[in-house]
């Protein structure tokens, strides 16, 4: 009797739980687990071709100019119609210590500039931000369509012996089409110069080699139309692959095709430009 209730109970046991384990049909299994969203790896930016983050400078909410620079007109004989004059600022002290050689900037204007009213090379870019700076300044005007070398050189042997500037700190700045010459002109005279700010510019980098230890800072906007970043872009990779050992390079986000109002406002570009000698 005793043995019979024994192997009751026990079957009971095990039936119960039998149930326990049995799949209930009418639960839904969880859905398969999906891993949290920040491990989800995205595909790689393209960056090709765009400067490091710390080169792209923000333009300021406005740009304080200067008072406008007193200017002289001068005449200048290139044998030729491309350059026959140019305009001159002398700074403070020009005529205070005849014994002492100044800096110079030699500056080259853009596509707006052609022409023979030169008066309109004074309303802006360096010309326009000038204004109380220790060096002098000459900025000549192109009368046909682009730069002329032969010109430009003539123009230089004029110039640099008729004032009393420092050999070795002759720089050379330039601003869209200006800015392509100053590329263009010192690498075909590299000797002649003791850095060199061009602005929304292009160059030939094979050439880039002739320059490559001459102290450069360029400039341009991200989104130039005129003259494409890359122009910059381009040339300043190349000089730096070279080794070049001073090259400075300021994109600004926006702005369109004038870097050169805020880049001729850039405190720093003066002291470090001064700073240059050959």
């Amino acid at each position: 009797m005793n043995y019979v209730l024994v192997v009751g109970l026990f079957a009971l046991f095990a039936c119960s739980k039998s149930s326990d384990v049995a799949p209930n049909p009418s639960v839904t299994p969880p859905p398969t687990a999906q891993p949290p969203k920040d491990t989800v790896k995205q595909p790689p930016k393209d960056t090709t071709g765009l400067p490091p983050k710390d080169t792209v400078k923000q333009p300021p909410v406005e740009v304080p100019l200067p008072a406008p620079a007193s200017f002289i007109v001068e005449a200048v004989n290139t044998n030729g119609p491309n350059i026959t004059q140019y305009l001159l600022y002398l700074p403070d002290g020009y005529n205070v210590d005849e014994s002492y050689k100044w800096p110079v900037v030699i500056y080259l204007h853009g596509q707006a500039g052609i022409g023979t009213d030169i008066s309109v090379l004074k309303n802006s870019s360096l010309p326009r931000m000038v204004n109380g700076q220790p060096f002098v300044m000459i900025a000549p005007q192109c009368r046909t369509s682009w730069w002329n070398m032969d010109a430009l050189e003539l123009f230089y042997k004029a110039v640099i012996s008729k004032y009393r500037v420092d050999p070795n700190r002759i720089y050379l700045a330039g601003a869209s089409m200006g800015g392509m010459q100053t590329w263009d002109w010192a690498m075909l005279h590299p000797e002649r110069f003791a850095a060199l700010v061009p602005v929304a510019g292009r160059g030939n980098v094979k050439l880039a080699i002739n320059i490559k230890n001459i102290p450069v800072w360029a400039f341009h906007s991200t989104n130039d139309e005129v003259v494409g970043v890359a122009g910059s872009r381009d040339m300043i990779k190349a000089l730096r692959d070279l080794g070049g050992p001073n090259i400075k390079y300021t994109e600004y986000a926006t702005g369109g095709h004038d870097a050169w109002t805020r880049a001729f406002t850039t405190a720093e570009l003066y002291t470090w430009l001064l700073a240059q000698k050959k």
